[in-house]
């Protein structure tokens, strides 16, 4: 975990994170329980005790419908990352069929269109439609390789080295 006197995620870098953590329910459709189950698992339950709790750190995002002023303190962020790693270790295949060049195309197309209608499920119910960047996530053309991005991202958080790699493009705010 993060030392106290640890800088706090950039503006950005809080929407990122809130954004691969919807494409982990967008891939996986117990994708809530199981954020709550895999931070049970890593002993992150002092900091993601609940649904409300893991709620309440997820509305930092700007874009969310419903906001919550200040920022994530240190070892809320890194428990956050943490899951999301975790849950990109387990949904690692899905995420590098998403990416493989190797499929034929018409099945890598369908898989994209699968994850990106769940998606904008979600972002529909939980992010608010007036915001700029909302609009642009949720235009099929425009929103594409913001989309992608947050798939590769993820994928790259997968594995050992994972956290460290996400925590560090998190922090870049020009990513």
């Amino acid at each position: 975990m993060a030392s106290p006197t640890a800088a706090p995620l950039p503006r950005r870098g809080i929407e990122r994170l809130d954004l691969m953590l919807l494409c982990a329910e967008a891939l996986d459709l117990n994708g809530a329980e199981a954020t709550l189950w895999l931070s049970e698992e890593l002993g992150l339950t002092e900091v993601v005790s609940d649904r409300v709790e893991l709620w309440k750190q997820r509305c930092h995002n700007p874009l969310r419908r419903h906001v919550r002023r200040g920022s994530l303190t240190p070892s809320e962020t890194d428990a956050l990352i943490q899951v999301l790693c975790s849950q990109s270790e387990r949904l690692y295949p899905l995420l590098r069929a998403l990416l493989s060049a190797q499929e034929p195309l018409d099945i890598s197309q369908q898989r994209w269109a699968l994850f990106e209608e769940r998606l904008r499920e979600l972002i529909r119910e939980r992010l608010n439609p007036r915001r700029s960047g909302v609009q642009t996530l949720l235009d099929p053309v425009g929103g594409a390789p913001q989309r992608r991005q947050l798939i590769r991202t993820m994928a790259l958080a997968a594995g050992q080295g994972g956290f460290e790699r996400l925590k560090a493009s998190l922090m870049d705010a020009s990513s």
